[in-house]
């Protein structure tokens, strides 16, 4: 088999560019076995993840030594990205020049169940545990030869955390925006809608959480809340932080629900790549609590000191979705609005994106009840009235709002 063709390092460091990046590799993939974003985007996930995860390792590793400090990586030979993916890995190449599919069955045979082992391996680690849940549905590769499949590494390894501009990037987050995005222009169902990063960055900073406290996004998505918070939180450290307080970060701070089963091993990638190493997704229907995977939720609390959510709005649930609540109601917002006021703790800061219309409507009960819950039960401090179009881009077209409140502490 022809050897490939060494990649050069292409910069991506433009939303447009990072579209264009990926689109790239999925014309690869849809000549392949992969043809709908149903199939390559959770593809798109885990080769990516392990392709920054290496690089994000490698850097951890090198600081780790700069300042005497033991670091254990993930991942070890033959299994890291620069062992068998990149374009100069020996071992690829190695396999490359033997048998007619040696590369694909190692991939198959060894790297993809390796992989999903982690979290059985005694003293299992965080992020490997997290690791093991990405490549949960993956039981192979959904690439059909071992020539498309090392053209999409290819393609990959030119992502490089070097060439990804982060002041507007979410690397993996904004991936998959960028593919429903394209879905939308063909006139498919993206099936989930995105809060931009502006909207995500001015949020986090007006409910500025502390570390000590715990955030929670209810309908995560692909996670871009919670990495923000987490940058956001990190970044107020500076240089003074401590051991604990990096501790209580990584590994006891991060909550989230999210019910999409394409949606969910995204968010997990996004989180840990941007260092949250134990991020607590619950993945099921935050509404009905009908549950998918609860694993990585486990001893999370009941309530949480901030809340940040854009909550899917327009929906419809079923009677299911309605039991646990006071006031009963189809529409997702409202149903939303008082999950949020019941998980919050007393003093507890929220966050959420709610349609312009909740505010005015008074010809349902449910609506009117929940508004005056809020007033009752908490301080809205503040309506930030967005600009119209704000989520037209990814196939909203509503006119929002977000709702800034604080639940009142009761005096015994």
């Amino acid at each position: 088999m022809p050897k490939a063709a060494k990649t050069k390092s292409t910069k991506t460091t433009t939303r447009s560019g990072l579209d264009s990046a990926i689109w790239s590799v999925c014309d690869i993939l849809r000549r392949s076995n992969c043809a709908g974003a149903l199939q390559y985007v959770p593809e798109l996930t885990w080769i990516l993840f392990l392709r920054i995860l290496d690089e994000t390792e490698d850097v951890e590793a090198r600081n780790a030594k700069a300042v005497g400090v033991d670091f254990k990586p993930s991942l070890s030979k033959p299994y890291r990205w620069r062992d068998w993916a990149a374009p100069e890995a020996v071992e690829r190449k190695r396999m490359e020049e033997s048998t007619s599919n040696a590369f694909y069955d190692f991939v198959n045979k060894k790297l993809i169940p390796h992989l999903k082992g982690l979290k059985n391996r005694p003293n299992a680690t965080p992020r490997q545990k997290v690791m093991s849940e990405i490549m949960s549905s993956v039981d192979r590769t959904r690439v059909d030869t071992q020539r498309n499949l090392l053209d999409v590494l290819d393609k990959i390894h030119e992502i490089s955390l070097d060439t990804v501009d982060d002041t507007h990037v979410f690397t993996l987050s904004q991936i998959y925006e960028g593919l429903l995005l394209k879905m939308g222009e063909k006139g498919n169902d993206g099936g989930q809608f995105f809060t931009p990063r502006e909207v995500i960055r001015a949020v986090v900073e007006i409910v500025a959480p502390k570390v000590g406290e715990t955030v929670c996004d209810p309908c995560c998505g692909t996670g871009g809340f919670l990495a923000q918070a987490y940058e956001f939180m990190r970044g107020s450290l500076g240089d003074s932080a401590t051991g604990d307080q990096i501790e209580t970060l990584k590994h006891r701070t991060f909550y989230g629900r999210e019910k999409e089963n394409l949606v969910y091993p995204i968010a997990l990638a996004n989180l840990v790549l941007h260092g949250i190493d134990e991020p607590h997704l619950w993945h099921g229907n935050t509404l009905t609590r009908e549950e998918i995977y609860g694993g990585l939720y486990q001893n999370a609390p009941g309530q949480f000191d901030v809340i940040v959510i854009n909550p899917p709005f327009g929906g419809k649930e079923g009677a299911d979705a309605q039991t646990r609540f006071s006031f009963k109601s189809r529409a997702t917002e409202v149903l939303f609005l008082q999950d949020v006021i019941e998980t919050l703790k007393p003093g507890g800061r929220c966050a959420i994106v709610l349609p312009e219309g909740i505010l005015f409507q008074t010809n349902q009960d449910a609506f009117v009840k929940t508004k005056r819950r809020l007033l009752d039960t908490c301080d809205l401090w503040c309506v930030l009235s967005l600009p119209g179009g704000v989520f037209t881009a990814t196939g909203a077209g509503v006119k929002t709002n977000v709702l800034f409140f604080r639940l009142f502490v009761v005096s015994a």
